[in-house]
């Protein structure tokens, strides 16, 4: 990349990820753009009773304090009347019964909705909650875009279940006394019917984020089989002086299918109780406010869906994806409230996008394409043709983009840093000998800004400089990629790791998988036998963090872990007369007797001396995803692959029927182990044969 500060693990273009993404930018720029307007407003307090009295002259019930709401904009003459406020008198009462209608049958993108505004949920996590209530039986098929139940479907079935339930008992029985309304009438696309719940659980049976869709999912269908919640809107019209105001407030009637949920239900509000034209309020504050008018807010998640339903862009299947790409992939950030805000990155590539063609980043381009495919389902066009239309669109835009991509190009230049700007000298370059720079932004890799050149790093782990040491075919200095300290770690030199120097070293291998017969980091010098788990890997000791020493398989997660005594560790050139693994000579803080070495020193092969195994045990590394890949070869430990472990079997069933022709130290694990490694991981016992 040009750039050091710029995350480029992925940039991408998509018919529907970039209108996603757009929809941020877009409300981005407005929130950017948005330039404050200072407003006035007269804020008016009256004191009132709870009831008029019979003669309309004064109150009866205890007083309140009702806000008003004014009807007009600020000017000077209202400032000047109101610094001496006289008493407010009713010029107008209106009641209206209104109502809130109970919702239609779940869909997925209304569950989706609710499940991120109401639940704190994001897309993705909620589809892979309801699927998975889905295969166990407790909701029906999470994905439609249905919101009519079927003329066939049995309302009743799903309600009696739940009413045989204790924690839906109550709210069940009360569908049922309300005669279980008709549902309202929604769009039937189709597909499967709407999410309804299958089966009725308690909370003893489920947990977590399963319990609070599950929860959802039931409320909601309930709720479609409730009444409309009723409410009577009371509107009262006042007079101060010249100027006009109105409170109102709200009555409940029917709470409905509010019951369900209750989230949902109307707010009762009082109006100055019951009054009459003409009546007189004593005005107990007034006084101008001053204010500016805000920016919108990021948007939600929530609202997301709903721009992306509405512009067709995805379906109930893929909006959770489309939503996804876009966070994982750096252009968005998710904020408290589950708010997406876009990143440096989002925005320059929706304003490089428009700079070179607008519709790239409108969803009417995927939207057209929608519609076409609508009319081959309905027979109306031919789908070859459909397809070439589209085809030739996108490659008619793709080369025009390819054409004009310095203008986006100017953008990064802009919002960016260029590589020899970015990053911290780590290590030298083997070509200038000055340092190059760690760039840690994601891909992490060396930039050498005197040559112009960069080299790729092994992910997911950190790079540390490493002893100073320089490649002895390059000249350049070793690095170390670490993943910490009970983790697997290598040291690599930067230009190898890009530019294998032997036929057997794959691109992207470390020193643990370099073949140089004579550099002191390679697996010729540190590789102490084949790893059986694996079959292509060698077991290497590996000393980036003395005086603690592992001993791992520089292709697979298996190793043996080093007793904390051992302090010093290294591999010899020969070989064990019986298995052929190289030996090694170690330095051990515990006494060991019968040891011709100095006090602490041992030489052996540490799978066949006692005395050495004891201080080796297997271990499992288990790596972090994105691990280093390498080459899949051998150094040492050669002769350990297929045709060597059809020898072993042959081996061990050798040693099965005659077990005197093993001269083993133990015989029981090497007949075991000799094949399978299970138990004892790599660790190996080889016998002779008598012939």
């Amino acid at each position: 990349g040009k750039y050091g500060n710029l995350d480029s693990n992925c940039i991408s273009y998509g018919p529907c990820q970039t209108p996603t993404l757009g929809f941020c930018v877009t409300r981005h720029d407005r929130i950017q753009s948005f330039k404050p307007e200072t407003f006035w407003r007269l804020n008016v307090q009256i004191q009132a009773g709870g009831e008029a009295a019979p003669n309309g002259d004064s109150d009866r019930g205890p007083k309140q304090l009702v806000p008003l709401e004014w009807r007009r904009v600020f000017n000077s003459e209202s400032e000047r009347y109101f610094s001496s406020p006289p008493s407010g008198s009713v010029t107008d009462v209106r009641k209206q019964e209104k109502s809130k209608p109970r919702p239609q049958a779940l869909n997925t993108v209304e569950m989706l909705r609710t499940a991120s505004s109401g639940l704190g949920m994001g897309p993705q996590q909620t589809m892979a909650v309801a699927e998975r209530l889905y295969t166990q039986g407790y909701i029906s098929y999470p994905r439609t875009e249905t919101t009519s139940y079927p003329d066939s479907f049995d309302l009743r079935g799903p309600v009696n279940q739940l009413r045989d339930c204790p924690d839906w008992r109550e709210l069940a029985q009360v569908a049922i006394s309300a005669g279980l309304t008709k549902p309202r009438k929604g769009a039937d696309v189709g597909d499967h019917p709407p999410i309804t719940p299958t089966r009725a659980v308690g909370q003893n049976e489920l947990s977590g984020d399963a319990w609070r869709l599950y929860e959802m999912v039931v409320r909601h269908y309930l709720a479609t089989l409730l009444p409309d919640a009723k409410y009577e809107l009371t509107t009262v019209s006042l007079t101060v002086g010249p100027e006009e105001f109105s409170c109102s407030g709200t009555r409940l009637l029917d709470p409905g299918f509010t019951q369900a949920q209750p989230w949902l239900a109307v707010q009762e509000t009082a109006a100055l109780g019951t009054r009459k034209p003409g009546q007189e309020f004593p005005i107990t504050e007034a006084g101008i406010g001053e204010g500016q008018t805000g920016p919108p807010d990021y948007l939600t998640e929530s609202e997301l869906i709903s721009l992306m339903e509405k512009h067709g862009i995805g379906t109930d299947a893929s909006i959770p994806v489309h939503i996804q790409n876009i966070m994982e992939r750096n252009y968005v950030q998710l904020l408290p409230g589950r708010k997406l805000m876009p990143t440096e990155l989002g925005i320059v590539l929706v304003h490089g996008y428009e700079k070179i063609d607008k519709e790239l980043a409108l969803p009417q381009m995927r939207s057209a394409v929608e519609e076409q495919l609508n009319l081959i389902a309905r027979g109306q066009a031919d789908y070859k043709a459909v397809l070439k239309h589209a085809l030739d669109i996108f490659s008619a835009k793709f080369r025009y983009f390819v054409e004009h991509i310095s203008a986006m190009d100017d953008l990064f230049e802009v919002s960016f840093d260029p590589l020899c700007e970015s990053g911290k000298p780590l290590s030298r370059c083997g070509k200038c000998k000055r340092y190059m720079k760690l760039v840690a932004t994601r891909p992490q890799r060396l930039h050498c800004s005197h040559c112009n050149d960069t080299y790729n790093l092994p992910q997911m782990g950190s790079i540390r400089q490493y002893k100073e040491l320089k490649c002895p075919l390059d000249d350049f200095e070793l690095v170390l990629w670490t993943q910490g300290t009970n983790s697997k770690s290598f040291p690599l030199c930067p230009y190898c790791y890009a530019n294998p120097p032997f036929e057997d070293m794959k691109k992207g291998s470390g020193c643990n998988q370099c073949s140089h017969p004579t550099c002191p980091q390679s697996v010729q010098s540190n590789g102490i036998d084949g790893c059986a788990a694996c079959q292509s890997g060698v077991l290497v000791v590996d000393s980036t963090a003395p005086p603690k020493f592992k001993v791992l398989c520089n292709q697979c997660d298996v190793g043996l872990k080093v007793d904390n005594c051992v302090t010093k560790l290294a591999v010899l050139p020969d070989q064990c007369s019986r298995c052929n693994a190289n030996r090694v000579r170690l330095f051990s803080n515990q006494k060991q007797s019968g040891s011709s070495e100095p006090q602490g020193y041992l030489t052996g092969c540490i799978f066949c001396d006692n005395d050495l195994a004891g201080l080796f045990e297997t271990k499992d590394i288990r790596f972090r995803r994105g691990q280093p890949g390498g080459r899949r070869g051998r150094g040492r430990g050669r002769g350990r692959g297929a045709a060597a472990v059809a020898e072993a079997a042959e081996d061990a069933a050798d040693i099965e029927k005659n077990p005197e022709i093993c001269d083993c130290a133990v015989l029981e694990l090497c007949k075991t182990d000799r094949v399978s490694n299970v138990g004892l991981g790599t660790r190996r016992f080889a016998h002779k044969r008598s012939v």
